[in-house]
């Protein structure tokens, strides 16, 4: 989907995802303290959000203005730098002690654009987290895109990285659970039953 799609579809509805972080996020980078971070392809902004209220210096980058206005919104008077930029052409303007990229869904050379353009953004000792729909969801998980083309494992991200330096602190498929929605008027757990999607976790810091 280029801008203009994805500028349609956050305009159809009120919030395409959750206003809280996504959990792998929250989980990675809570002990983390707060320093200048990116979040490429931020979309509507709650990770981006997220951090900025643990005191992170952020910059929230994505193509869809419409989701960035949104994300403003949310955000109130928590302040983040929102730059509207493609994610595989975005270059940083001062080093950053993190780089976020969860759920950018591209085919394999465009990922390789991005995921290097994140690292390139790191200072030394830097953190890049990447959070993605693992290449095995297709099959054995839930939701997510249905294309391999754009699906990927871990191994593919490091490999991205291929002659850089870094320490690989996770380079993992992880499971995450889902909440199937339910079928009646009234919420009732027991018409939504849990299910797994497998997702493509990594992070690693710079070295020299």
């Amino acid at each position: 989907m280029d801008a203009d799609a994805w500028d349609r579809r956050y305009a159809d509805t009120d919030l395409v995802w959750s206003e809280t972080p996504n959990q792998f996020v929250a989980e990675q980078l809570a002990d983390l303290p707060p320093g200048r971070a990116v979040d490429l392809a931020a979309g509507e902004g709650r990770n981006a959000i997220w951090l900025a209220r643990r005191g992170w210096e952020v910059t929230a980058v994505d193509f869809s203005q419409v989701a960035l206005d949104k994300g403003r919104r949310l955000a109130g008077d928590t302040p983040l730098d929102w730059q509207c930029a493609d994610a595989t052409a975005w270059h940083a303007r001062a080093p950053y002690d993190l780089a976020l990229v969860a759920y950018l869904q591209l085919p394999a050379e465009e990922r390789r654009a991005a995921v290097r353009g994140a690292f390139a953004a790191l200072r030394d000792g830097g953190t890049l987290l990447l959070v993605a729909h693992d290449s095995t969801n297709l099959l054995e998980g839930t939701g997510g895109p249905q294309d391999p083309a754009v699906l990927m494992s871990a191994d593919d991200v490091l490999a991205d990285l291929g002659g850089e330096s870094f320490e690989v602190i996770r380079a993992e498929r992880a499971a995450r659970t889902v909440v199937e929605p339910g079928h009646g008027e009234e919420p009732d757990r027991r018409d939504r039953p849990d299910r797994t999607a497998w997702d493509c976790l990594v992070r690693v810091e710079r070295r020299g």
